[in-house]
This record gives C-alpha cells, sequence and structure tokens, in this order.
C-alpha cells in the first residue's frame, strides 16, 4: 500500500469509526437526533469541502502556482523520513497556532464564528466554516508546499494524515478516561477532546491543533479533565450567511 493510500485510509477510518462510536453512543446518537436540519447542511457542505474540494484544489491549481512560481525548486529539500514528520506535526502545528489566534482577532473573528456554532462536540461539526474559510487556513498552502519542496514527503504525509486524525477525534465527545495510562501519557503534551472543547467554550484559550506547548508557550491554554456543560456561541446568521458571509 503507498503512503498516499494509507494516509487517506487512515483519515476516512478515524471518520468512519468516530461516527460509528457516534451513533452506537447513546449521548452522541441523542445529539444526532436534535441536530437541526441546517446543521446539517453546513456540516455535511464543510466535510465535502474539507475532505474533496480542498485536496483536489491542493493537487492542481495550488500546486500548479508553485510550479510557476518556484520551477526550479521542486524535490529541492532532502529530507529523511523523521525530519520530514516533524515538520509536519511540530513546525507547521506552530504555524497553524498563529494562523487560528488571527482567525480569532477582530479583523477575522466574524468569518470564523461559523465553526463556533457547534453546540455540541461533533465529529461531524469539524469542518463547519463558511464555504470559503479553507482558503484562509494554512493548511491549504503550506501543505501543497512542501509536498512540492520535499524529494520524499512520505513522512511529511504521515504527519500530515495524523493531523487531521486527531482533528475528527478532537471534535467528537470520544474522551479517554481520565484514570487511565494512556490519558497520563496523552494529556502532558496532546490536545485532548476535552482541551478543544473549552476552545469552543472560551474561545480565548486552547487554539493549537496538536500539540499542548504552544498554547502554554503563549499563555493561551486552559486545562480541564472534563467536558464543558456548554459550548458554542449564539448566531443571528441564516443559512446562506453561514455559508457564505459576509457575501
Amino acid at each position: 500500500m503507498g503512503i498516499q493510500n494509507f494516509a487517506q485510509l487512515l483519515i476516512f477510518g478515524s471518520f468512519i469509526g468516530l461516527v460509528g462510536w457516534t451513533i452506537t453512543n447513546q449521548v452522541g446518537r441523542t445529539q444526532l437526533q436534535v441536530k437541526s436540519r441546517e446543521d446539517w447542511l453546513i456540516d455535511v457542505a464543510g466535510l465535502t469541502i474539507q475532505g474533496i474540494l480542498i485536496p483536489l484544489l491542493q493537487a492542481t491549481l495550488v500546486y500548479w502556482l508553485y510550479q510557476h512560481l518556484l520551477p526550479t525548486q521542486q524535490g529541492y529539500l532532502k529530507v529523511s523520513l523523521i525530519p520530514a514528520f516533524i515538520i509536519s506535526f511540530v513546525v507547521v502545528d506552530y504555524l497553524y497556532y498563529w494562523n487560528h489566534r488571527l482567525l480569532h482577532t477582530k479583523l477575522l473573528w466574524k468569518v470564523h464564528q461559523v465553526h463556533h456554532t457547534v453546540t455540541q462536540m461533533d465529529v461531524l461539526g469539524t469542518s463547519r466554516n463558511t464555504l470559503w474559510t479553507s482558503l484562509l487556513i494554512i493548511y491549504l498552502w503550506i501543505h501543497t508546499l512542501f509536498l512540492y519542496l520535499l524529494a520524499d514527503p512520505t513522512g511529511y504525509l504521515l504527519g500530515v494524515s495524523l493531523t487531521s486524525a486527531l482533528d475528527l477525534w478532537r471534535h467528537s465527545r470520544l474522551i479517554i478516561p481520565v484514570n487511565t495510562r494512556l490519558y497520563q501519557f496523552l494529556s502532558s503534551w496532546l490536545i485532548l477532546p476535552q482541551d478543544h472543547a473549552w476552545h469552543h467554550c472560551h474561545e480565548n484559550y486552547n487554539y493549537a491543533a496538536n500539540l499542548k506547548i504552544w498554547d502554554k508557550l503563549h499563555g493561551t491554554y486552559y486545562e480541564s479533565e472534563k467536558l464543558p456543560s456548554i459550548i458554542g456561541i449564539p448566531s443571528s446568521l441564516n443559512l446562506f450567511q453561514k455559508l457564505l458571509f459576509p457575501f
């Protein structure tokens, strides 16, 4: 199996597994049952864009752009598997931390606010956004750039797929029990679902995707072993505004 196929399988398998867990979990199943038609439409649109349209843009238009801007740099970086993985999972995670903080500034908050209309941790709401917000997220541009520059993108792709799988998990209610060794191991360094839930409760905390160190380093980390009782923000936007805002 090629690494690209493995990466796709990891992401798709994580999504199907989390959806399956949500359906079999009583609380998760209840959430799906009370989910409004409007929320279903927005979430399905977001997942379609993030899962299909963005990869197509990366493989075609954005890749073509780098070919014209950097015609002699394709495959220029000779980096082995582990350093390439670190670039993807650690370095890009730090860039995303600042990208995410920028989306919470006064300039861009009105665009990003749609993502925060999620009122329950729900894997289907992972990509809830306006139809064009993905153009403002660094992954579209930085992933394509490194895949263009790296002579062997294997390690980088592994980092991308693991980040995507963790993003799906981070938006779910699948919580690791606190009194387990796995929780003790992961909770010191990895952003967990409860960490991201508190971001959806208090928008000024826990911006990172993978690693807690960035929030701890910049004083934006909020820690709790439990999920908040209420998340999300009220919004007066109608369906079309949530999909197309501010156009």
